[in-house]
Parts: C-alpha cells; structure tokens; sequence
C-alpha cells in the first residue's frame, strides 16, 4: 500500500469523526454572511450607475468589486443549495433563492444537477465538467478544424462569454423556448378536446429544461422575479444598470466557471471510469485545494478547501479552512495549487481513459506521435 492509499484508507477511518466535528451550522453566521454579501451588491450596483455620469475608469473599478461580491453571492447560493449554510432546510431554500435572484440562476433547480456532480465526483464517464470535457478516443475523432474549435472555446479568455451565456442568457431563453412548447402542447391537447383542466392538458409534455413541475416552479420564480427586477431597475435608472450588472455577472459568472473548473481539471488529476471509480480517492486526488491569497478566500467563501467539500458536503463554507487544518496530516497529498496555476489547469480538457487521467492537447498529440513512431519501427522490423 503506497502513501495515498495509506491516505485514502485513513480518511475512510475518520471520516465520520471529521464530519461530526465541522457539519454544525449557524443560523447567526449565515445571516451575516447573507448580509455583507448581498448589501454590497445592491450599494455597488448604485455606485457603478451613477458612477457612469462621472468616469467610466471609476465604473470599471466599480465592477471589478461588483463582480467579487456576485462571485460571492453564487458560491453562497451553491451551499445553500447543499443545506448547508443555514441550520434551518427552510432558510436555505428561501436565501438560496434570493442568491439566485442576484446570480441569473434558479438555485433549486442548479442545485439538483450540481448534487448529481458530488455523487460522480472523479468519474469522468459520468460527469464532465462543466467544460463538457472530451475523452481521448471522443477527441481523436475530431478533425484539425474542430480540435482547434474545442480548444478555443476553452480558452480562459472566452470566460466572460461563457459567464454571460451561463448565468445572463440560457437560463432566461431555455425557460423561454421550454414554455412556448409548453403552451403548444397544452392548446393542442385542449382542441382534441382530451383535457377538462389546465393540469390535465399538461400531461404528457416532456422538455430537456426540466425534469418536474417542481423545478419548472422555480425556473419560473426566478425568471419572473429577476425580469421584474431589472425592468424596474432600467426604468428608473436607466440602460446604465443593464450596462453595470450584466457586465458584473457575466465576469462573475466567468469566474465561477473558471474556479470550479480548476478545482478538478489540474496536472495528474483522478479521473476514472465507471470500473474501479472510489469516492473518497476521488475526493483526495481529483479535487484540488485551491490556496488563495486571504481576500480571495473570502470573496469565494473558503470553496478553495474543496477537497474538504467534496468529503462531504453537508460542512459550512465557514467550517471548511477549520477542518482542512485541524486534519492536515489526513490531506498532505491533496493537489494544491495558486493562482499561477489556474491558466495551465485550464489547459487539461481531453480526458484520457487509460491512463485515468486528464491531459492537455499538447500531451495528446505527443503521445500519439510516439505511439506512430513505435507503430512505424515496428512495422520496419
């Protein structure tokens, strides 16, 4: 047994006295959390409006802060979405929809499909990322043309469009296009004269941007709340407010993704199949600890320490620097990576089946180069 399995099996052993000494939750915590994150969202959002009259420099600063404080709001959303901000499930679920008001994203129904990654964490034939990452045979089928689109559109430099279309557009159009069909079921049902309610004609209708009424609700929720918000918002401020948020929230939103995608897309990161895939391996070697600067830390609430989230999920954000350091000797083998590390990370997107891990495309093609010379040599004798 080498020195990560020794880790992974010790892990295992103390795993239930960890989570029982840092699954607490705090209502009063949570709440003031809730409130200097929130609050300067809406005062930053009026300075960067009125800022526009003044100096479009001082706009962008305003942003820059905007845009760390809605990063905040989402990774708050997110541990509501686990229960595990508040001690009440109730308080949960109604802040994590206000955090999803403030983020575009209707928290209920991100939460369920994030809960889906926890529960598949490290197996990359079940989960992808959300760079929707290729495997090495998938990859290999591409030609030159769209090999170079695949990589491109992973740059970190297309982020902010990304962010934009992530967390401003999609959820917006899909409930859009989601509810036009819906409505056409329900009519045509209605004129075949087989439905005697509005419950009734809406049997049957099946959509990729739901998978129950439940979540339909709450996509709706959100929609009609935010639309009502930034109507408002325009109309009594101006298209200054649309220019300030949805730039703020799409560089949020970019950051986002760009955050929870190095957490698992690194050098050397655990990425198995559905054969031999374990959890807890996955949470030691195919999550990372992403050491920030202390500021950073905040304005991301602790989700660096994720090798401790994906232990298990049910520990505070407020909990999580705690545990990592009351149980160090149990993650010296965690990746760790800084800053300087996150454009290289980004470059791991093509998934390699047999080596169980991720590689880069560079790594890829040298590869398949060697195998070609080897091919060749073996064919000369």
């Amino acid at each position: 047994m080498n020195s990560r399995e020794r880790d992974t099996q010790a892990l295992k052993n103390k795993k239930n006295e960890l989570v029982s000494n840092f699954v607490g939750r705090s209502n009063l915590k949570a709440t003031l959390q809730t409130l200097n994150t929130l609050v300067p969202v809406l005062l930053l959002t009026a300075a960067g409006v009125a800022s526009t009259s003044i100096s479009y420099w001082l706009t962008a600063g305003i942003i820059v802060l905007l845009t760390l404080f809605l990063l905040r709001s989402f990774v708050l959303l997110h541990d509501c979405g686990h229960n595990a901000m508040f001690a009440n499930p109730k308080l949960n679920s109604a802040v994590g929809f206000v955090f999803g008001v403030f983020c575009g994203m209707p928290q209920y129904v991100w939460s369920r499909h994030h809960d889906y990654h926890h529960s598949t964490n490290g197996n990359w034939n079940k989960y992808r990322g959300p760079l929707a990452v290729l495997s090495a045979s998938e990859y290999a089928q591409l030609n030159d043309k769209q090999k170079r689109g695949y990589a491109r559109q992973r740059r970190i430099w297309m982020g902010p469009l990304a962010g934009f279309l992530y967390f401003v557009f999609n959820p917006r159009f899909t409930w859009m296009k989601g509810s036009v069909a819906l409505i056409r079921h329900m009519v045509k049902r209605i004129q075949q004269g087989d439905a005697r309610s509005l419950s009734a004609a809406a049997e049957g209708f099946e959509t990729p941007y739901w998978d129950n009424w439940k979540e339909f609700r709450h996509i709706t929720g959100n929609n009609l709340v935010l639309l009502t918000c930034w109507t408002l918002a325009t109309l009594a401020f101006g298209p200054a407010f649309l220019l300030v948020y949805v730039t703020a929230l799409s560089l949020a939103g970019a950051s986002g993704i760009i955050l929870f995608t190095v957490q698992h897309n690194f050098e050397g990161s655990y990425a198995s199949g559905d054969e031999g895939w374990d959890y807890h391996t996955a949470a030691l070697e195919g999550t990372s600890y992403l050491k920030l600067p202390r500021v950073l830390h905040w304005f991301t609430a602790d989700i660096g320490y994720h090798h401790i989230h994906h232990l298990s999920a049910r520990i505070p954000n407020y909990l999580l620097r705690d545990c990592h350091h009351a149980y160090k000797d149990l993650f010296r083998n965690v990746p760790r990576l800084t800053l300087k590390d996150v454009p290289r990370s980004m470059q791991y997107i093509i998934w390699d089946e047999d080596a169980q891990t991720l590689i880069t495309q560079a790594q890829f093609e040298e590869r398949n180069l060697n195998n070609s010379v080897e091919d060749a040599a073996g064919s000369a004798a």
